[in-house]
C-alpha cells in the first residue's frame, strides 16, 4: 500500500499541506452551510451527502441556494455602499457559469440582472421569470436569430462585439422599428491573471474592440490629441452614436477570468472613462453607463485567496471616482458581471469510488515513491476545466469521517483519457474505500456548463438544497434520452 503521509509528500506541490482532518479544509472551501453531523457525515443545506447520493445517484451536482443568495447580497450591498451616493450599480449575474430557471429566478429575486452568451441562455432567463430590461445578451458571433430574439423581447442590453455586428444591429433594429440598447465591448489592453496584470498595446483574442489607433502619430495630429481616433473603439463609438436605431448606453470589457487583485480592474477603468471623457469633449455626450465585466476569483484549493466582495468594490470605486475626476465626467452608473464567484463556492459534487491502485513514480530525488490513484464514477464529461485548463480542485471523504493517516492521491475519472483527473493532488484518509463518498468543493461555476456525453455517459443531475430538503434544478439525463438523439436508435429494440 503507498505510504502514510506525516509529512509533505516529495510528489506534492508546495501548498497542499499534510492533512490528518479535513475540518479547516471544509471550512475554507465548501458553502457556508455545510458541516459535519454527529456520524462524521457531510452536511449540505442541511441534507446529509448519504441522503442526497442514495435519492438522487452519483456524480451529483449539489448547489446550496442559501450560500448563493448570500453571495449574491453580498456583492450587490458591497457595491451599492462603494460607489453611494454618486452612483448606482447593477450586478449582473453571469449566467454562463451555470444557468437554469431557477437559479436565473434566485438572482432576480435578489436584486440581480442576468447577463446570457446565446440565445439559449437569453431562452433560460426569460424561461426563469426575469424581467427582460434586467438582462443584457453577449457573443462574440451572435446570430441574426439571437439578435432578433433579444429585441423583440425587450432586453435592457446587447453588448456589440465588433463593427461588423453594430452594423447588423442597426438594420436588424430599423427592420422591426425599435432602437436597440447598445454597451460596446472594448478590449482595453489588459491582461489579467490570478497574481498579476500586463498592460499591452493590443488584444490577440477573439473579443471586443481595440482602443489602439491604427496610427498614433496621425491620430494626434489629426484630432487635437484624441488618443483613440483611428481605433475600432472610437469608429465603433462614433457609428453607434449616428446610427438612428442605436441607443448607444455606454462601454463594456472583460480582462480575464479567476482575478485575485484589483489592479487589472483599475487599469481598464481608467482607460474606459478616458474614452468616456474623449467622448464628451468630441461629441458633448455623456455615455451613462460603464461596465467592468466578472472575472472575480475563488477558493478552489487552499492555496487561493480570493478578495471579499467590500475589498473589491472599495478598491473599484476609489479607481473609477479618480478618474472621472481626470476626465471631467461624472460617475457613471457602473455594472459588474461575477458568475463564478457566486454560483462556484455554493456548488460540491458528489462522486463514488471505485477502483483504488498505488503506482510507482520517480521522485525528485531519484528515490521511488507511491501515488495512489482512486477512481471515482464521473471525470471530464462532468468537470472538464482540468483537462481544458489544468485547473486544481481539491476533495474530501464526504460520507464519513476519518481522522489520522492520509496519503496522497489523484482522484482520476473512468473516461478513456489518460488526462482524465478530477483532483491533481490531495491527501486522502488511508482506508478510504470502494463505495465511498468524495465530495468536491467549489464545482458550481462551469462543471455543468461545460458537461458532455463523452463515452456515452449520461449528464448528472443538479439538485439544490435548502433548510434540509433538495430540489431537483436538472434531471440527471438518462441512456434513452442520450440515444433519443440517434435517428438509427429504435426504443425497446
Amino acid at each position: 500500500m503507498a505510504e502514510a503521509i506525516t509529512a509533505p509528500h516529495p510528489l506534492a506541490p508546495e501548498w497542499l499541506r499534510p492533512l490528518t482532518d479535513s475540518a479547516a479544509l471544509e471550512r475554507q472551501l465548501l458553502p457556508a452551510d455545510a458541516h459535519r453531523d454527529p456520524e462524521g457525515r457531510l452536511v449540505l443545506g442541511g441534507v446529509d451527502v448519504v441522503s442526497l447520493a442514495a435519492q438522487h445517484g452519483t456524480p451529483l451536482y449539489v448547489i446550496s441556494e442559501a450560500d448563493f443568495r448570500a453571495r449574491a447580497r453580498a456583492f450587490r450591498r458591497a457595491f451599492a455602499e462603494a460607489f453611494a451616493p454618486e452612483a448606482e450599480v447593477d450586478v449582473f449575474y453571469a449566467g454562463k457559469a451555470f444557468l437554469s430557471t431557477h437559479v436565473a429566478r434566485w438572482a432576480a429575486e435578489e436584486g440581480l440582472c442576468v447577463d446570457t452568451a446565446s440565445g439559449g441562455e437569453l431562452a433560460l432567463a426569460l424561461a426563469g421569470g426575469v424581467e427582460p430590461s434586467r438582462i443584457g445578451l453577449h457573443g462574440n458571433n451572435k446570430s441574426d436569430a439571437e439578435i432578433g430574439r433579444a429585441l423583440e423581447a425587450g432586453i435592457g442590453r446587447i453588448i456589440a462585439d465588433s463593427l461588423d455586428e453594430l452594423e447588423r444591429i442597426e438594420q436588424l433594429a430599423a427592420a422591426a422599428g425599435v432602437a436597440a440598447p447598445v454597451m460596446l465591448r472594448l478590449t482595453p489592453g489588459v491582461h489579467a491573471s490570478t497574481h498579476e496584470y500586463i498592460a499591452t498595446a493590443h488584444e490577440d483574442q477573439k473579443f471586443g474592440l481595440s482602443l489602439t489607433p491604427a496610427s498614433i502619430e496621425d491620430a494626434g495630429r489629426t484630432t487635437g490629441g484624441n488618443p483613440f481616433a483611428g481605433s475600432p473603439a472610437w469608429t465603433a463609438v462614433e457609428r453607434a452614436l449616428a446610427a438612428e436605431h442605436i441607443e448607444l448606453r455606454g462601454l463594456h470589457c472583460h480582462i480575464g477570468s479567476q482575478i485575485f487583485e484589483p489592479e487589472g480592474f483599475e487599469v481598464a477603468a481608467a482607460k474606459l472613462i478616458g474614452l468616456l471623457g474623449q467622448v464628451r469633449e468630441v461629441h458633448g455626450t455623456e455615455l451613462p453607463e460603464l461596465d467592468l465585466g466578472g472575472g472575480h476569483g475563488i477558493a478552489y484549493t487552499e492555496a487561493d485567496a480570493p478578495r471579499q466582495p467590500q475589498e473589491i468594490a472599495q478598491a473599484l470605486a476609489g479607481a473609477v471616482r479618480s478618474a472621472s475626476a481626470k476626465a471631467g465626467i461624472a460617475i457613471p452608473r457602473i455594472s459588474i458581471e461575477p458568475g463564478r464567484a457566486l454560483v462556484g463556492p455554493a456548488g460540491v459534487t458528489l462522486y463514488r469510488v471505485g477502483v483504488q491502485k498505488d503506482v510507482q513514480v520517480d521522485g525528485p530525488a531519484g528515490e521511488t515513491l507511491s501515488r495512489r490513484y482512486v477512481a471515482v464514477d464521473g471525470g471530464m464529461s462532468d468537470n472538464a476545466r482540468g483537462v481544458l485548463y489544468d485547473a486544481d480542485y481539491s476533495a474530501v471523504l464526504a460520507g464519513r469521517q476519518v481522522t489520522g493517516e492520509h496519503v496522497l492521491s489523484r482522484i482520476v475519472g473512468k473516461h478513456c483519457e489518460s488526462g482524465d483527473i478530477v483532483v491533481r493532488d490531495v491527501y486522502l484518509p488511508t482506508t478510504t474505500a470502494r463505495d465511498d463518498l468524495i465530495a468536491v468543493p467549489a464545482t458550481g461555476a462551469y462543471c455543468h456548463s461545460l458537461s458532455s456525453n463523452y463515452n456515452c455517459l449520461t449528464r448528472p443531475a443538479v439538485v439544490a438544497v435548502k433548510d434540509g430538503a433538495s430540489q431537483v434544478l436538472i434531471r440527471r439525463e438518462t441512456e434513452e434520452q442520450m440515444l433519443g438523439r440517434d435517428t438509427g436508435y429504435l426504443p425497446g429494440g
